[in-house]
């Protein structure tokens, strides 16, 4: 119904990692600046952090693009919930390698070896990015170490990168942060960035970014306090509810109401809590208006 309402040709707010669905803000654009740097610069390896719901898995997709556009050979490996000795097979299968060169009777290590020394014979850098290194397996925090820290020649192209949540980062072993030569953070939305992030999303599907006038725009994003899942998660709910009411254009109240709803269903009845001081408040009959407090919302949204 929401997409009919609105007429759009697909969904703005789907929270896929798609090349088009992202949206370089400011965080964004910096770290990429700085990921561009670590490539030119020869740099062995770069971290990036971020909260949760930060986009650090959407910004490791784009790097891949990105600096792959700069001649490197890329591949991109989430370790999230890999058992132990799966994650070199998984990165060999990223690799463009030949048909004879996977045939070959070699250990996994030894073929990722003998790539990375092509690749350096070529002058060609090779960009490998592990996403989620807080939760990977050992065996994985081994050979990452050994990228990272090994001086022998045929790594003097290869370049790492890796992502962490800023509540996992004390999950990496000291050997792989301290080899860290660039160390990204990536923090969240300005206003002006989540307007602009409104703007191409309901763009991007053939609508109107009148749909969420300014006003609008800046109470979704102190709601979401900035974070970019969140603010694709609220957006999405209040497109709904201002269709369901009939609505031209979402209004500040609805963005409130979608809010209080998302949090009701992710931890259930809240009656205590305040919201900011310019937020929209609304009463039901005699009741007290809901009012939800700032702290409890980062608690819900966690």
């Amino acid at each position: 119904m929401s997409r009919d309402h609105w007429k759009f040709t697909g969904a703005p707010f789907d929270g896929g990692l798609e090349p088009a669905t992202f949206h370089a803000g400011g965080p964004q654009e910096e770290a990429l600046a700085r990921l561009e740097w670590l490539l030119e610069e020869r740099q062995r390896f770069g971290l990036v952090t971020a909260a949760e719901g930060c986009g650090k898995s959407h910004l490791a997709a784009m790097a891949v693009r990105r600096l792959g556009g700069l001649g490197a050979e890329t591949a991109l490996l989430s370790l999230r919930g890999l058992a132990a000795g799966d994650w070199i097979e998984l990165l060999l299968e990223r690799l463009p390698l030949d048909p004879l060169s996977r045939a070959e009777p070699l250990r996994p290590w030894q073929k990722l070896e003998n790539r990375l020394r092509e690749n350096t014979l070529m002058e060609r850098p090779t960009l490998l990015v592990f996403d989620d290194i807080d939760e990977a397996p050992a065996d994985a925090l081994d050979g990452i170490a050994r990228l990272v820290g090994a001086a022998e020649p045929r790594f003097a192209r290869t370049v790492v990168v890796a992502t962490a949540t800023q509540a996992g980062l004390a999950r990496v072993p000291a050997s792989i942060r301290q080899r860290a030569s660039l160390r990204i953070e990536l923090t969240v939305w300005s206003e002006d960035d989540v307007a602009a992030f409104l703007t191409q999303a309901i763009s991007r599907v053939g609508g109107d970014p009148a749909i969420f006038p300014a006003d609008s725009a800046a109470t979704l994003a102190r709601f979401a306090g900035g974070v970019p899942r969140k603010v694709s998660q609220l957006a999405q709910l209040t497109l709904a509810a201002a269709a369901g009411d009939g609505l031209d254009r979402v209004d500040a109240a609805t963005v409130e109401r979608a809010w209080r709803e998302l949090s009701l269903a992710a931890a259930g009845e809240i009656r205590d809590a305040v919201v900011p001081d310019d937020a929209v408040t609304e009463s039901d009959g005699d009741s007290a208006p809901i009012q939800p407090r700032v702290r409890v919302v980062r608690r819900l949204w966690g």
